[in-house]
């Protein structure tokens, strides 16, 4: 159930939006969490630039959490951002709490960015084909800044570890 808004996207267009904006808040948040968690603990000799690549990568998912969050209120849903629900809900593999070497979070996060994309388009495409543009657009800005994000830690790592 949606709470009363004067918001016009149709009542169908809303419950999938909701539901895929939930999802990837989850998503967002949970990574958010795993970037934080790379920043504190990353050494090694490219600590420095790892250290700010991180702080700018989770702020830029704060700000993204928070307009997946204001777009599911906009809609008349709830967003969910408790620890609870994060815990609950993410479709991302829990991040080893052991890591050390700047390398390896790059490519644990590399990985983790990389389905943070796939279900932001996902997500495009199951918005837009309900009806709700605005927030098929929303997730498109969102899909690009991810891909920017993945691309960046790709070029820290060797060229035979791509996928």
């Amino acid at each position: 159930a949606t709470l009363p808004t004067r918001n016009d996207v149709p009542s169908n267009a809303k419950q999938v939006s909701i539901a895929t904006l939930q999802a990837c808040l989850v998503d967002t948040v949970d990574l958010y969490n795993a970037t934080r968690q790379a920043h504190w603990n990353v050494k090694g000799p490219h600590f420095g630039e790892l250290h700010r690549l991180f702080e700018d990568f989770y702020t830029q998912l704060a700000e993204a959490g928070d307009e997946i969050a204001e777009r599911i209120v906009q809609l008349g849903g709830t967003a969910n951002g408790t620890t609870q629900s994060i815990a609950g809900g993410t479709r991302l593999p829990p991040y080893p709490t052991n890591l050390y070497a700047g390398m390896d979070h790059v490519a644990a996060l590399a990985d983790r960015y990389a389905l943070v994309g796939k279900a932001l388009r996902e997500g495009i495409d199951a918005t837009d084909e309900a009806g709700d543009a605005d927030t098929a657009d929303l997730l498109t800005g969102m899909s690009r800044a991810a891909d920017k994000m993945l691309w960046m830690l790709e070029a820290h790592l060797p060229p035979d570890t791509q996928k």
